[in-house]
């Protein structure tokens, strides 16, 4: 069974959202910065409340979908649709945009750390015109399973095996065939999982230093960067000086053309028009 090689790393970039939420962006900070059909990840990290009180005040989307991780702190989700949801430590939500969504995530506290990811995963264009769907994740609703040797780890969306048993996250039946799942080590711990031959692969370190690979050849990725990896059947990640945590995200490539305009990602460029267009005429939902 083939090891993943770490091929590239993308360096995450300081930038700022939303109103001017602190941020670093990692996947999505240039078109050349993607990995089919992952388009941006983004963590936001602060324990001072400038750095992300303002939030993401209501605006639209169309094409594609949202994850919203949280590690700490409480955000609350609103949108057209009437959906209502407390963003809580260890939650999530799925935000499926479709042919249009305008919603808001806003902080729902004053002080204190605000810690989380959000990535944006490209529809099909099949998908990309169908209603607009929302899914409120709670914390107990994300599995938790101990490693071998040390660890854990959460499964968001897809499933993995652990000593023999399935662990399977919330999130299913994604046309991507999306695995995301969030991997904590102790110092020398060791985490090896297949992952589907012909997905899309990347890891990003938030936590500690990783080297990932083979036995004899491992390559180092540092906390805050992207590390893309190869084809292949299988991925090994140790922990390296010190415990570790990160996300390994997984999914079909698309290998369709991607036109972005800020919220809006299509296949061409009259379908962005188009949507600029319904969005200024309300008719994008």
């Amino acid at each position: 069974m083939s090891v993943r090689r770490l091929q590239q790393i993308i360096r995450s970039v300081a930038t700022s959202d939303g109103a001017g939420v602190s941020l670093r962006r990692s996947l999505g900070q240039s078109q050349s910065a993607r990995v089919d059909p992952f388009l941006m990840l983004d963590e936001f990290f602060s324990d001072n409340p400038d750095d992300y009180i303002a939030g993401f005040p209501s605006h639209p989307h169309r094409g594609f979908e949202t994850v919203t991780y949280m590690l700490d702190g409480h955000m609350l989700h609103e949108d057209h649709l009437g959906n209502r949801g407390d963003l809580l430590p260890g939650g999530a939500q799925w935000m499926t945009a479709g042919r249009g969504i305008i919603h808001s995530e806003m902080p729902q506290q004053e002080s204190g750390r605000m810690r989380g990811f959000q990535l944006w995963i490209n529809l099909p264009a099949a998908e990309k015109m169908k209603p607009a769907h929302y899914r409120d994740i709670r914390p107990e609703e994300i599995p938790l399973a101990d490693l071998p040797g040390g660890g854990e780890v959460r499964v968001i969306a897809g499933g993995i095996v652990v000593e023999g048993r399935e662990i399977a996250g919330p999130v299913q039946g994604l046309s991507t065939e999306a695995l995301y799942i969030d991997v904590h080590l102790p110092a020398g711990g060791h985490f090896a999982q297949t992952v589907a031959a012909g997905h899309s692969a990347f890891v990003y370190a938030y936590e500690g230093s990783l080297a990932i690979g083979p036995a004899d050849e491992p390559r180092p990725l540092s906390a805050q960067d992207a590390g893309v990896l190869s084809a292949g059947e299988r991925v090994e990640i140790s922990a390296t000086a010190g415990p570790a945590r990160f996300l390994l995200l997984a999914a079909r490539p698309l290998g369709e053309p991607v036109v972005q305009h800020g919220p809006f990602v299509m296949n061409t460029r009259e379908e962005i028009e188009q949507a600029i267009a319904d969005y200024r005429n309300d008719r994008l939902v």
